[in-house]
């Protein structure tokens, strides 16, 4: 399952530490995968993840809240914090709570009825998971469309690719002070790639030109105009590029235009664009998952480039509003 490092304008787990939590999130996955494999194959999952226990899960959400409260308290530094680039307090480790983003919360509603459809219902959970930390950290969180909850697209690169790989989702990048919103960005271990969907109906055809605009094509609709998607992927492509070499980050760029369900007519696409629709799109696929090279240091550099220049928009979590106010009201109370 890649992982989402940002998404459009909201804060990100990743953007404060790209060095530390991706390798935190693999670990974290394999540990509870294997302790959800075998509690089910003991006939022990009600057990580990029922939802009968209520008594002992309020205790265990009130130790967490009392024990966040205490922690607050020994971080109250924190909230100086002038420099984008410092990073979080080491964060602590609370007890598992459905509403704590730092951990693996899972819930299941019924026994599934084989070992793959406890890895269908664990995967999903975890794209939950995932977009809590696309869109919080430790003192703040962002507040995400709901759109973004059911968006395929989203899912697709977050449930079919590897751990290993790093999604920005419709970033924002601010640049010379002008936000520019870009599609979505694949960092590899091996590469970064600047991907542009153009998909309509099944087998939509889209003809393709240098134009400002192309034509979409359809048995049964009426021809369309739609946007050149090379408009896109350049510019996308464009801003990565300038990124990489302002902070001497040595990956290679490849830019696609991407049509999962239909068909690009497109002979004389630029020779430095993919183009990648039903016919070409399967063996691409297969051979982006079948990579096993582990997370780069050079992969983890890009990250962090592409992420100081994405735009953040966030507000500080109620209880730790709440502890800031305390604190500057006891500072200003000081002789």
């Amino acid at each position: 399952m890649a992982q989402l490092i940002k998404m459009q304008d909201y804060i990100s787990r990743y953007e404060q530490d790209i060095y530390r939590y991706p390798t935190q999130y693999a670990r974290l996955k394999k540990q509870q995968w294997e302790k959800l494999k075998a509690a089910y194959q003991a006939g022990e999952l009600d057990q580990l993840y029922g939802d009968h226990n209520v008594e002992e899960e309020q205790a265990i959400l009130d130790l967490a809240q009392d024990e966040s409260k205490s922690l607050m308290k020994k971080v109250k530094g924190l909230f100086h914090r002038t420099d984008k680039q410092d990073t979080e307090a080491e964060e602590p480790v609370l007890p598992n709570r459905i509403d704590d983003p730092n951990i693996f919360s899972l819930r299941f509603p019924f026994r599934p009825a084989s070992l793959d459809e406890l890895k269908q219902n664990y995967l999903n959970q975890l794209l939950r998971f995932q977009m809590k930390w696309g869109s919080s950290t430790l003192r703040e969180k962002s507040f995400v469309d709901r759109s973004f909850f059911l968006d395929e697209r989203l899912r697709f690169f977050l449930q079919r690719f590897p751990d290993t790989f790093l999604v920005l989702y419709k970033p924002i990048f601010l640049l010379k002070n002008a936000p520019v919103e870009v599609d979505v960005i694949l960092l590899t271990p091996v590469d970064a790639w600047c991907i542009t969907f153009v998909e309509a109906e099944e087998d939509a055809a889209f003809i393709g030109s240098s134009d400002r605009f192309w034509i979409r094509r359809h048995h049964k609709h009426p021809d369309k105009k739609v946007l050149n998607p090379l408009l896109s992927a350049n510019r996308m492509g464009n801003i990565v590029s300038q990124l990489f070499s302002l902070y001497e980050v040595n990956v290679p760029i490849k830019k696609a235009i991407l049509s999962r369900n239909g068909y690009i007519d497109f002979p004389e696409a630029p020779y430095d664009m993919t183009v990648l629709d039903k016919r070409t799109f399967q063996e691409w696929f297969e051979r982006m998952r079948t990579t096993s090279s582990p997370i780069k240091a050079q992969q983890l550099k890009a990250a962090q480039a592409l992420l100081e220049y994405c735009q953040t928009t966030s507000s500080m979590r109620p209880e730790w509003e709440a502890d800031h106010h305390q604190q500057e009201a006891n500072e200003h109370a000081e002789p």
